[in-house]
């Protein structure tokens, strides 16, 4: 059967219980917790960088763990949130999970993409509840496997994209659903970028870096990193480079999916969830500048086509990225807000009107700045969905609490969301068309890139297998 995530799953509150597994996570939605007030014991695998995004909401609970591979992460963000300093520093999560069973409720997964599967699972594994960075998963075959981990576990699931918890995306909903943009049969999504410097560059960018030659020659890791521990799952021989860490990853297929798996999961959530475009019968690269088997291309644009989805009519849907104008949707004639559309955001072309969302599937408005100050002067379509405070980390710890519903980007959202995503980032890497069997989850016409769907992993790095016997 294939998946549609409509109205009544966007913020699902429904409950989830704890199933016969013989892991019972120390509070399970639908279960007596703690109350509001009390606080959860939470661990950090990934403890620098864009683990900030995590300790503001998490600091009003107990921080009492933190693993990461780079013992220089582990104080990174400690003037800001001393009781870091207090935490039990670990190199590997394996080993804090196991040590520090008692003592942890809830876990979040601050690590690069290639890592995010096994650190979720292992936590889930556990009872723990678990919050993970988007993008979800690194490949197809580990966000299938979460979506049955949340059924077998019972935890309280949260993917952190944190436009899913804005108030603009219900807003597009709620104009969707009321018929303001009519049948719509296009979408497109886009941003400007990858920016690529050299390394040691006067001005390096912080995230695209690619050397001369391809690929990095091989480095000494610095004292202050576990790179074996670092690469994980990962089968490929990759020595050591500082080119990819620790920031620097993303534009490497081995640990990233370029900006369709940095900023897709942020751009196209609203289009996405709003539209229900999950299971495509076929996703194509449609141009390319660039890339190779090692690293993203300077620019590309995909095409995935969605048949009929209940109600909602056949839809095909682009991501773009690459140099402005070059890479980018073209203008509708309806855009009158300025001469040039903006370096990122989606469009909806529905046969009514255009409407369009910003970069964190926010701030909707309609394309002809006339029919939109005549559209809010007659006044916006009634709330349906209630608005969500805090972003998704205190969703998350909210609903662990009992204190509030099923977080919207759990995990039977999220999985289905990133297999979208990370099909195009297939048709990206290899080229042409690919078509997608949604029910059997394979691709059908070139049965040799269902190897990319279920890469092969190292030994000792094997999760989650189980879930499909």
């Amino acid at each position: 059967m294939k998946t549609t995530l409509n109205r009544r799953t966007f913020l699902k509150a429904s409950a989830a219980t704890a199933v016969g597994t013989g892991v019972v996570p120390t509070f399970s939605i639908g279960q007596p917790g703690p109350s509001p007030n009390s606080k959860l014991n939470i661990a950090m695998i990934g403890a620098g960088n864009i683990a900030a995004m995590a300790y503001g909401p998490c600091n009003r609970e107990n921080i009492v763990a933190l693993a990461d591979t780079d013992e220089n992460m582990f104080l990174q963000h400690a003037e800001k949130f001393p009781q870091l300093n207090d935490a039990k520093k670990y190199k590997d999560f394996r080993v804090m999970l196991d040590e520090m069973d008692s003592e942890i409720d809830a876990v979040c997964i601050n690590t690069p993409d290639h890592t995010h599967f096994v650190a979720t699972i292992a936590a889930m594994e556990r009872g723990k509840h678990v919050i993970t960075q988007k993008p979800l998963t690194h490949n197809i075959w580990e966000a299938q496997t979460l979506k049955k981990a949340k059924d077998k576990y019972g935890v309280v699931t949260n993917m952190a994209v944190q436009g899913h918890t804005f108030d603009g995306i219900r807003q597009m909903r709620e104009w969707y659903e009321a018929g303001v943009l009519g049948e719509v049969t296009e979408a497109h999504s886009w941003m400007s970028g990858p920016w690529w410097t050299k390394p040691g560059a006067e001005k390096p960018n912080p995230y695209w870096q690619k050397p001369e030659v391809l690929p990095p020659a091989a480095m000494d890791a610095p004292d202050n990193l576990d790179w074996d521990l670092w690469l994980g799952p990962v089968a490929a021989d990759v020595a050591y480079n500082s080119v990819y860490h620790p920031k620097t990853w993303r534009g490497y297929h081995a640990f990233g999916n370029g900006l369709i798996g940095d900023w897709m999961p942020h751009i196209s959530d609203a289009p996405i969830s709003i539209l229900d475009l999950y299971d495509p019968v076929s996703v194509e690269l449609e141009e390319v500048e660039g890339g190779d088997d090692i690293v993203v291309p300077n620019g590309n644009r995909v095409r995935w086509d969605f048949e009929r989805r209940g109600d909602k009519a056949p839809c095909t849907f682009y991501w773009h990225n690459g140099a402005p104008g070059k890479f980018a949707p073209a203008k509708p004639e309806a855009w009158t807000w300025s001469e040039k559309l903006p370096n990122a955001g989606s469009l909806f072309i529905g046969d009514k009107s255009v409407g369009y969302t910003d970069n964190r599937s926010n701030k909707p408005r309609l394309a002809n700045k006339d029919e939109a100050r005549a559209f809010k002067e007659a006044g916006y379509p009634e709330e349906v969905y209630p608005r969500i405070k805090g972003g998704p980390f205190g969703e998350w710890i909210r609903a662990i609490k009992g204190d509030g519903p099923e977080p919207g980007a759990n995990f039977d959202f999220a999985a289905p969301f990133t297999v979208t995503q990370l099909l195009g980032a297939l048709a990206i890497r290899h080229g042409g068309k690919i078509e997608w069997d949604g029910a059997k989850g394979e691709i059908t016409n070139r049965p040799e890139l269902n190897a990319f769907v279920k890469p092969r992993v190292r030994p000792g790095w094997e999760y989650g297998e189980d879930l499909w016997t």
